[in-house]
């Protein structure tokens, strides 16, 4: 059987020096007739099973080295073979090296980015500072000190993600207000942009989005104020012809509340498609900030009062650039993101 493996040996030397280097199929021929499923390497590693078991060992040592010394005699052709043709390639071909390159396609910011900034710039020049809080809260932040106590319905809006007992993804930015108040004495202005997470998925919702709420905290505020801020905030993120107007809702955490609608950015008010022929578009929700969250937060309900609100970043972007599925904002699609 040694007799047969050194003699395969040989013959392999032997094809191998008159294979053209050169030609890469010659040598990939070469290896799958040695080394293929049905080469002949592989086929005296078959031949194995038919031995005595005694001579099994000293036999597959022998093969194993035939098989090594193939393989790396193969390797070393086809990266011969390999050069060869690469420098075939650049002996028939000129390359201008002076020649400008493709270059890298010019990106731009994220419009979600734009928006973010652009809120953070308005309201900065109003007096508001900034605080983008955390993603993860406890219920106490998250529900509890907002006026929502375990048993409350309005839980069931939020569709909240619990990481463990008494642990949360906040579903909304207004926990951050609550650190703020603990940690600050009024009078004060803040606003909390962020990202929020919310079991919820669908063309006009995802399971994450950004957040920005607002608080303003000041002896005499009243629901006036926060009617003034969001009209010049609506005419500075959609022009200066938006009209607004404010429904009654309800928010544990603000009493009176309010939805606020801007009139429909693609009709201008009169009705189409987009508005479900009303005219308006919900822009997000407000009021006068709740005494029973000033009391949890260890401020003077009798002295002091305030106004929040909150919006969706992302339901921004969609109105102002007319995107139709709110999974864009996050896709990375490339022909998405050149359009900003």
């Amino acid at each position: 059987m040694s007799e047969n493996i050194n003699s395969l040996k040989s013959t392999f030397e032997n094809e191998l020096s008159l294979v053209d280097l050169t030609n890469k199929e010659a040598v990939d021929n070469l290896r799958v007739k040695y080394l293929g499923k049905k080469g002949l390497v592989t086929d005296l590693l078959k031949q194995m099973g038919t031995l005595p078991a005694e001579e099994r060992p000293a036999y597959g040592k022998l093969v194993n080295e035939l098989k090594a010394f193939v393989a790396e005699k193969i390797e070393q052709a086809i990266t011969t073979a390999q050069e060869a043709e690469l420098n075939k390639k650049l002996s028939e071909g000129y390359v201008d090296v002076s020649l400008p390159g493709n270059g890298i396609p010019v990106g731009s910011t994220h419009p979600l980015y734009d928006i973010r900034e652009e809120i953070i710039d308005f309201f900065a020049q109003m007096g508001f500072e900034v605080d983008f809080g955390r993603d993860i809260e406890t219920d106490w932040y998250n529900f509890e000190a907002l006026n929502t106590p375990p048993d409350h319905p309005s839980r069931d809006m939020q569709d909240t993600f619990y990481m463990d007992e008494g642990v949360v993804l906040r579903s909304h930015t207004s926990g951050t207000q609550i650190h703020y108040m603990e940690t600050h004495k009024p009078p004060f202005r803040m606003i909390a942009p962020g990202h929020v997470f919310r079991v919820d998925n669908d063309a006009t919702h995802a399971p994450m989005f950004q957040q920005c709420e607002g608080l303003v905290v000041d002896e005499n505020i009243s629901f006036a104020h926060l009617k003034g801020v969001l009209q010049l905030f609506m005419k500075k993120l959609f022009g200066e012809n938006v009209k607004t107007r404010f429904r009654p809702s309800f928010f544990p955490f603000t009493e009176p509340s309010a939805e606020m609608d801007v009139s429909c950015v693609f009709c201008g008010g009169n009705g189409c498609r987009r508005c479900k022929g009303t005219g308006w578009m919900e822009i997000g929700g407000c009021g006068s900030v709740d005494p029973n969250v000033f009391k949890n937060c260890g401020i003077d309900s009798e002295k002091y009062t305030g106004f929040a609100f909150g919006f969706g970043l992302d339901r921004i972007a969609m109105l102002r650039h007319s995107i139709p599925e709110i999974s864009l904002l996050t896709s990375n699609d490339q022909r998405f993101l050149e359009q900003f």
